[in-house]
Protein backbone atom coordinates (compact mmCIF):
# COMPACT_ATOMS: atom_id res chain seq x y z
CA UNK A 1 0.00 0.00 0.00
CA UNK A 2 2.79 2.73 -0.23
CA UNK A 3 5.02 4.09 -2.23
CA UNK A 4 8.52 3.90 -2.65
CA UNK A 5 11.41 5.60 -0.98
CA UNK A 6 14.83 6.73 -1.54
CA UNK A 7 16.28 4.34 1.22
CA UNK A 8 19.34 5.94 1.77
CA UNK A 9 18.32 9.11 2.38
CA UNK A 10 16.43 7.70 5.68
CA UNK A 11 19.58 5.68 6.73
CA UNK A 12 20.96 7.90 9.44
CA UNK A 13 17.60 8.00 10.84
CA UNK A 14 17.27 4.44 11.14
CA UNK A 15 20.19 3.09 12.66
CA UNK A 16 19.95 0.69 14.24
CA UNK A 17 20.30 1.38 18.09
CA UNK A 18 22.88 -1.29 19.97
CA UNK A 19 20.86 -4.27 21.51
CA UNK A 20 17.90 -3.68 18.90
CA UNK A 21 16.40 -7.12 17.34
CA UNK A 22 17.98 -7.71 14.22
CA UNK A 23 16.15 -7.02 11.34
CA UNK A 24 15.80 -8.09 7.21
CA UNK A 25 16.81 -4.57 6.59
CA UNK A 26 13.96 -2.94 4.49
CA UNK A 27 15.32 -2.29 0.97
CA UNK A 28 13.72 -0.78 -2.41
CA UNK A 29 13.02 -4.40 -3.31
CA UNK A 30 10.58 -4.20 -0.10
CA UNK A 31 9.40 -0.46 -0.56
CA UNK A 32 8.94 -0.76 -4.39
CA UNK A 33 7.01 -4.20 -3.56
CA UNK A 34 4.61 -2.22 -1.39
CA UNK A 35 4.16 0.73 -3.44
CA UNK A 36 3.24 -1.53 -6.55
CA UNK A 37 0.77 -3.87 -4.43
CA UNK A 38 -1.04 -0.76 -3.00
CA UNK A 39 0.04 2.64 -3.70
CA UNK A 40 -1.64 4.64 -6.54
CA UNK A 41 0.40 7.22 -8.36
CA UNK A 42 -2.29 9.63 -7.11
CA UNK A 43 -0.84 8.97 -3.73
CA UNK A 44 -4.04 6.95 -2.65
CA UNK A 45 -3.38 3.97 -0.48
CA UNK A 46 -5.74 1.25 -1.50
CA UNK A 47 -6.58 -1.53 0.92
CA UNK A 48 -8.04 -4.05 -1.54
CA UNK A 49 -9.63 -6.85 0.61
CA UNK A 50 -11.96 -3.99 2.29
CA UNK A 51 -13.38 -3.39 -1.75
CA UNK A 52 -10.35 -1.13 -2.55
CA UNK A 53 -11.08 1.40 -0.33
CA UNK A 54 -8.44 4.09 1.21
CA UNK A 55 -8.55 5.23 5.02
CA UNK A 56 -7.04 7.20 7.10
CA UNK A 57 -5.49 4.32 8.79
CA UNK A 58 -3.37 3.61 5.33
CA UNK A 59 -2.60 7.15 4.69
CA UNK A 60 -0.99 7.35 8.19
CA UNK A 61 0.73 4.32 7.71
CA UNK A 62 1.93 5.01 4.43
CA UNK A 63 3.61 8.56 4.97
CA UNK A 64 5.17 7.05 7.78
CA UNK A 65 6.82 4.22 5.69
CA UNK A 66 7.47 6.63 2.90
CA UNK A 67 9.64 8.90 5.48
CA UNK A 68 10.98 5.92 6.82
CA UNK A 69 11.74 4.74 3.25
CA UNK A 70 12.99 8.23 2.50
CA UNK A 71 10.70 8.87 -0.53
CA UNK A 72 9.96 11.88 -0.50
CA UNK A 73 8.15 12.07 -4.05
CA UNK A 74 5.95 9.54 -1.99
CA UNK A 75 5.46 11.09 0.77
CA UNK A 76 3.95 14.49 -0.90
CA UNK A 77 1.60 12.68 -3.34
CA UNK A 78 0.20 10.67 -0.46
CA UNK A 79 -0.12 14.02 1.47
CA UNK A 80 -1.69 16.17 -1.45
CA UNK A 81 -4.07 13.26 -1.76
CA UNK A 82 -5.05 12.78 1.91
CA UNK A 83 -5.68 16.83 2.22
CA UNK A 84 -7.64 17.07 -0.97
CA UNK A 85 -9.80 13.96 -0.57
CA UNK A 86 -9.89 13.24 3.45
CA UNK A 87 -9.09 16.13 5.27
CA UNK A 88 -12.97 17.06 4.56
CA UNK A 89 -13.61 18.05 8.66
CA UNK A 90 -13.75 21.21 10.08
CA UNK A 91 -10.78 20.37 12.20
CA UNK A 92 -7.70 19.26 11.49
CA UNK A 93 -8.54 15.45 11.81
CA UNK A 94 -9.15 13.37 8.99
CA UNK A 95 -12.88 11.15 7.67
CA UNK A 96 -11.61 8.21 7.60
CA UNK A 97 -12.99 6.22 4.44
CA UNK A 98 -13.29 7.19 0.83
CA UNK A 99 -14.63 4.60 -1.05
CA UNK A 100 -14.43 4.53 -5.41
CA UNK A 101 -17.82 3.82 -7.00
CA UNK A 102 -20.34 6.45 -8.06
CA UNK A 103 -19.92 10.34 -8.63
CA UNK A 104 -19.34 11.65 -6.06
CA UNK A 105 -17.34 8.80 -4.18
CA UNK A 106 -18.83 7.72 -0.66
CA UNK A 107 -16.56 9.55 2.16
CA UNK A 108 -17.57 8.90 6.00
CA UNK A 109 -16.70 11.77 7.58
CA UNK A 110 -16.45 10.52 11.35
CA UNK A 111 -12.54 9.99 11.88
CA UNK A 112 -10.15 7.39 13.43
CA UNK A 113 -7.67 8.68 15.71
CA UNK A 114 -5.15 5.99 14.75
CA UNK A 115 -4.80 7.09 11.04
CA UNK A 116 -4.88 10.94 12.70
CA UNK A 117 -1.79 9.92 15.43
CA UNK A 118 0.37 7.98 12.45
CA UNK A 119 -0.49 10.97 9.90
CA UNK A 120 0.73 13.84 12.41
CA UNK A 121 3.79 11.74 13.47
CA UNK A 122 4.69 10.84 10.32
CA UNK A 123 4.12 14.90 9.37
CA UNK A 124 6.65 15.79 12.13
CA UNK A 125 9.19 13.15 11.27
CA UNK A 126 9.19 14.42 8.10
CA UNK A 127 10.45 18.08 8.69
CA UNK A 128 12.69 16.90 11.89
CA UNK A 129 14.31 13.61 10.87
CA UNK A 130 14.09 14.08 7.04
CA UNK A 131 14.44 17.50 6.79
CA UNK A 132 11.84 18.02 4.42
CA UNK A 133 10.31 21.71 5.47
CA UNK A 134 6.72 22.66 5.62
CA UNK A 135 4.85 19.79 7.34
CA UNK A 136 5.42 20.50 11.07
CA UNK A 137 2.98 23.19 11.45
CA UNK A 138 0.40 20.60 10.55
CA UNK A 139 1.78 18.18 12.44
CA UNK A 140 1.16 20.56 15.40
CA UNK A 141 -2.55 21.04 14.28
CA UNK A 142 -3.53 17.79 14.37
CA UNK A 143 -1.48 17.22 17.49
CA UNK A 144 -3.71 19.91 19.16
CA UNK A 145 -6.86 18.33 17.90
CA UNK A 146 -6.35 15.23 19.05
CA UNK A 147 -5.80 16.36 22.48
CA UNK A 148 -8.78 18.47 22.12
CA UNK A 149 -10.93 16.12 20.71
CA UNK A 150 -9.77 12.23 21.10
CA UNK A 151 -8.96 12.34 24.82
CA UNK A 152 -11.55 11.76 27.74
CA UNK A 153 -11.20 11.12 31.15
CA UNK A 154 -10.60 7.38 32.50
CA UNK A 155 -14.48 6.83 33.87
CA UNK A 156 -12.50 5.35 36.84
CA UNK A 157 -10.28 8.25 37.43
CA UNK A 158 -11.07 11.95 36.19
CA UNK A 159 -7.90 13.23 35.95
CA UNK A 160 -6.22 10.10 33.49
CA UNK A 161 -6.65 11.04 29.76
CA UNK A 162 -8.27 8.12 27.83
CA UNK A 163 -7.80 7.68 24.16
CA UNK A 164 -10.94 7.79 21.93
CA UNK A 165 -11.24 5.95 18.87
CA UNK A 166 -12.75 8.80 17.16
CA UNK A 167 -13.65 12.21 17.89
CA UNK A 168 -17.51 11.69 17.95
CA UNK A 169 -17.06 8.33 20.07
CA UNK A 170 -17.69 10.14 24.41
CA UNK A 171 -21.43 9.02 23.97
CA UNK A 172 -21.20 7.96 27.38
CA UNK A 173 -18.90 9.31 30.24
CA UNK A 174 -19.85 6.18 32.40
CA UNK A 175 -18.93 3.81 29.12
CA UNK A 176 -16.40 4.48 27.05
CA UNK A 177 -15.20 2.56 24.35
CA UNK A 178 -11.77 1.72 24.13
CA UNK A 179 -9.51 -0.04 21.55
CA UNK A 180 -6.03 -0.75 23.03
CA UNK A 181 -4.03 -0.84 20.02
CA UNK A 182 -4.38 2.84 19.37
CA UNK A 183 -2.17 3.40 22.38
CA UNK A 184 1.36 4.15 20.26
CA UNK A 185 2.82 5.65 23.41
CA UNK A 186 5.93 6.84 21.11
CA UNK A 187 4.02 9.16 19.02
CA UNK A 188 1.93 10.46 21.29
CA UNK A 189 5.04 10.93 23.53
CA UNK A 190 6.83 12.92 20.82
CA UNK A 191 3.86 15.03 19.34
CA UNK A 192 3.00 15.41 22.85
CA UNK A 193 6.34 17.26 23.49
CA UNK A 194 6.31 18.66 20.18
CA UNK A 195 3.18 20.96 20.55
CA UNK A 196 3.11 21.41 23.85
CA UNK A 197 0.09 19.01 24.71
CA UNK A 198 1.01 17.12 28.03
CA UNK A 199 -2.57 15.20 27.53
CA UNK A 200 -0.36 13.30 24.90
CA UNK A 201 1.86 12.26 27.25
CA UNK A 202 -0.53 11.50 29.99
CA UNK A 203 -2.76 9.48 27.03
CA UNK A 204 0.64 7.55 26.66
CA UNK A 205 1.67 6.74 30.00
CA UNK A 206 -2.15 6.06 31.13
CA UNK A 207 -2.39 3.80 27.70
CA UNK A 208 0.16 1.60 29.32
CA UNK A 209 -1.05 1.47 32.59
CA UNK A 210 -4.41 0.10 31.04
CA UNK A 211 -2.37 -2.55 28.67
CA UNK A 212 -1.12 -3.90 32.16
CA UNK A 213 -4.47 -3.72 33.57
CA UNK A 214 -5.54 -6.23 30.64
CA UNK A 215 -2.68 -8.37 30.30
CA UNK A 216 -3.51 -8.89 33.71
CA UNK A 217 -6.82 -10.58 33.28
CA UNK A 218 -5.60 -12.52 30.16
CA UNK A 219 -6.95 -10.95 27.47
CA UNK A 220 -5.76 -8.27 25.23
CA UNK A 221 -9.20 -7.63 23.58
CA UNK A 222 -9.81 -5.36 20.21
CA UNK A 223 -11.94 -4.14 21.72
CA UNK A 224 -13.09 -2.85 25.48
CA UNK A 225 -15.97 -0.99 27.71
CA UNK A 226 -14.38 1.04 30.04
CA UNK A 227 -16.56 1.86 33.18
CA UNK A 228 -16.06 3.24 36.68
CA UNK A 229 -16.44 -0.44 38.29
CA UNK A 230 -13.85 -1.05 35.36
CA UNK A 231 -13.35 -3.52 32.05
CA UNK A 232 -16.69 -4.64 30.48
CA UNK A 233 -17.54 -6.82 27.43
CA UNK A 234 -17.56 -4.08 24.56
CA UNK A 235 -21.44 -2.93 23.49
CA UNK A 236 -20.86 -2.82 19.78
CA UNK A 237 -18.19 -5.44 19.29
CA UNK A 238 -16.94 -8.85 19.85
CA UNK A 239 -14.69 -9.70 23.15
CA UNK A 240 -11.83 -11.31 21.29
CA UNK A 241 -7.85 -11.18 20.38
CA UNK A 242 -7.96 -9.83 17.22
CA UNK A 243 -6.33 -8.45 14.06
CA UNK A 244 -6.51 -4.77 15.70
CA UNK A 245 -5.12 -6.28 19.43
CA UNK A 246 -1.82 -7.61 17.25
CA UNK A 247 -0.86 -4.33 16.92
CA UNK A 248 -0.15 -3.68 20.83
CA UNK A 249 3.19 -5.68 21.19
CA UNK A 250 4.39 -3.88 17.95
CA UNK A 251 3.84 -0.23 19.22
CA UNK A 252 4.80 -1.17 22.57
CA UNK A 253 8.55 -2.19 21.41
CA UNK A 254 8.50 0.50 19.09
CA UNK A 255 8.26 2.35 21.91
CA UNK A 256 11.01 1.03 23.76
CA UNK A 257 8.59 -1.15 26.37
CA UNK A 258 9.30 -5.02 24.87
CA UNK A 259 9.50 -5.76 28.89
CA UNK A 260 5.92 -4.42 28.92
CA UNK A 261 3.65 -6.94 30.87
CA UNK A 262 1.01 -6.86 27.48
CA UNK A 263 3.91 -8.17 25.20
CA UNK A 264 4.82 -11.01 26.75
CA UNK A 265 0.43 -11.61 27.15
CA UNK A 266 0.41 -11.00 23.37
CA UNK A 267 3.14 -13.73 22.18
CA UNK A 268 1.41 -16.23 24.36
CA UNK A 269 -2.09 -15.01 22.70
CA UNK A 270 0.20 -15.67 18.72
CA UNK A 271 -0.04 -19.23 20.10
CA UNK A 272 3.89 -21.08 19.28
CA UNK A 273 3.51 -22.58 15.56
CA UNK A 274 6.43 -21.12 14.13
CA UNK A 275 4.42 -20.92 10.59
CA UNK A 276 1.17 -19.30 11.52
CA UNK A 277 -0.16 -16.72 14.14
CA UNK A 278 -3.21 -16.95 16.32
CA UNK A 279 -4.75 -13.86 14.98
CA UNK A 280 -8.46 -14.48 16.36
CA UNK A 281 -9.63 -16.30 19.96
CA UNK A 282 -11.94 -16.53 22.20
CA UNK A 283 -11.42 -14.82 26.54
CA UNK A 284 -11.36 -18.95 26.82
CA UNK A 285 -8.13 -19.23 24.60
CA UNK A 286 -10.70 -20.67 21.63
CA UNK A 287 -8.59 -20.56 18.36
CA UNK A 288 -11.10 -18.71 15.63
CA UNK A 289 -8.06 -18.27 12.85
CA UNK A 290 -4.79 -18.42 12.46
CA UNK A 291 -2.96 -16.63 9.52
CA UNK A 292 0.59 -17.32 7.63
CA UNK A 293 0.94 -13.77 6.54
CA UNK A 294 4.47 -12.85 6.88
CA UNK A 295 3.27 -8.94 8.68
CA UNK A 296 2.06 -11.08 11.57
CA UNK A 297 4.78 -12.97 12.01
CA UNK A 298 6.87 -10.33 11.65
CA UNK A 299 5.50 -8.78 14.82
CA UNK A 300 6.15 -11.79 16.74
CA UNK A 301 9.60 -12.18 15.54
CA UNK A 302 10.60 -8.38 17.00
CA UNK A 303 8.19 -8.66 20.02
CA UNK A 304 10.20 -11.90 20.85
CA UNK A 305 13.62 -9.70 19.81
CA UNK A 306 14.35 -12.22 17.14
CA UNK A 307 15.47 -11.58 13.45
CA UNK A 308 12.21 -9.91 11.56
CA UNK A 309 11.98 -10.91 8.01
CA UNK A 310 9.52 -11.98 5.43
CA UNK A 311 8.44 -10.50 1.87
CA UNK A 312 5.07 -8.56 0.67
CA UNK A 313 2.70 -10.68 -0.15
CA UNK A 314 -0.19 -8.52 -1.71
CA UNK A 315 -2.17 -8.19 1.17
CA UNK A 316 -2.39 -4.57 2.50
CA UNK A 317 -2.63 -4.67 6.44
CA UNK A 318 -0.07 -7.87 6.78
CA UNK A 319 2.04 -6.18 4.14
CA UNK A 320 1.92 -2.48 6.73
CA UNK A 321 2.82 -4.29 9.36
CA UNK A 322 5.55 -6.41 7.79
CA UNK A 323 7.11 -2.67 6.68
CA UNK A 324 6.40 -1.05 10.15
CA UNK A 325 7.75 -4.24 11.86
CA UNK A 326 11.17 -4.02 10.03
CA UNK A 327 11.22 -0.29 10.70
CA UNK A 328 10.44 -0.48 14.41
CA UNK A 329 13.33 -3.03 14.64
CA UNK A 330 15.42 -0.40 13.23
CA UNK A 331 14.74 2.26 15.55
CA UNK A 332 13.79 0.37 18.57
CA UNK A 333 16.02 -1.78 21.23
CA UNK A 334 14.62 -4.97 22.30
CA UNK A 335 15.26 -5.62 25.93
CA UNK A 336 13.50 -7.89 27.75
Amino acid sequence: MIKRRNFLAGAAALSAAPGAAQAAVPTRRDWAAWCAAHLKDSGRVVDGPQGHISHSEGQGYGLLLAQAHGDRAAFEAMEAWTRAHLATRQDALMSWKWAPGDDPVWVDWHNATDGDLFRSWALLRAERDSGWQGYRQKAIEIARDIAALCLVADPRAADQPLILPGAEAAGDPAKVIFNPSYVMSRALRELGEAAAEPRLVQAADHGETMLAELAATGLLPNWVDVTPQGYEPPRDHDLKWGYDALRIPLYLCWSGRAAHPAVAMALRLMGTDPDRVTVESTPDGRVLEANDGAGFRAIRSFASCRTVSGAICGDYYADSLLLMAKVAAREAQCVK
